[in-house]
C-alpha cells in the first residue's frame, strides 16, 4: 500500500473504469485517468455535478445527500485501492468530489468566491496540515482516501467564513 500520489500500483485504465460501477465512482466518472492532477480535476468536476444537483435540491438537500455520497465513496474507494494495488491511489478522485461538493453547499454566489473555495479547498488538500495528514497516513482502506478530504474542506469553509466576516 501507498500514500497519494506515488507510482507504485497500477495505472488506472478506460477497461478498469469500466469493470465494476465501484471503479466508476471512485475514478471520478473518468476524470481520476487524467494523466495530470486527476484530483485537481476531480474538485472541477463537482462543479457541474453541484449545478445538477441544485437543480432538484435545496442545500438542505445537498448535504442531506452527502452523507450517502461518503459511505459510497468510501465502498468505491477501497474496492477500487485494491484493485489498483494503492490503498489511496491518486487516480480515485471521488473523495475531492464529494468534499468540495460539501465546499460549494456554503460557497457564497459568485465567481471570485467559488475561486476561493477552490484554491482553498486544494491547497489543504494538497499541503495536508494537522490533523489532515495524519488521517491521511493512519487511516486505512476507503475511510482513509474519504476522511482527510473531508478534514480539508472543513479548513477550507473555516478560510471562506473568515473571509466572509472580513469583507462582510
Amino acid at each position: 500500500m501507498t500514500d497519494r500520489g506515488q507510482s507504485t500500483g497500477h495505472r488506472p485504465s478506460f477497461a478498469l473504469l469500466m469493470s465494476h460501477p465501484a471503479h466508476f465512482i471512485a475514478l471520478g466518472f473518468g476524470t481520476g485517468l487524467a494523466p495530470v492532477a486527476p484530483g485537481t480535476i476531480g474538485t472541477l468536476l463537482a462543479f457541474p455535478l453541484y449545478a445538477a444537483l441544485a437543480r432538484w435540491l435545496d442545500p438542505a438537500g445537498i448535504l442531506a445527500l452527502l452523507p450517502v455520497l461518503f459511505g459510497l465513496g468510501v465502498w468505491a474507494c477501497g474496492r477500487t485501492g485494491r484493485a489498483l494495488g494503492a490503498a489511496d491511489h491518486s487516480g480515485m478522485n471521488w473523495d475531492e468530489v464529494v468534499a468540495f461538493l460539501l465546499v460549494l453547499v456554503f460557497t457564497p454566489p459568485g465567481l471570485a468566491w467559488q475561486a476561493a473555495a477552490f484554491c482553498a479547498f486544494r491547497l489543504f488538500d494538497i499541503a495536508k496540515p494537522p490533523p489532515i495528514g495524519l488521517v491521511d497516513r493512519k487511516v486505512k482502506g476507503g475511510l482513509g482516501v474519504m476522511l482527510d478530504d473531508l478534514l480539508a474542506a472543513f479548513y477550507a469553509l473555516i478560510v471562506l467564513a473568515g473571509a466572509k466576516f472580513v469583507l462582510g
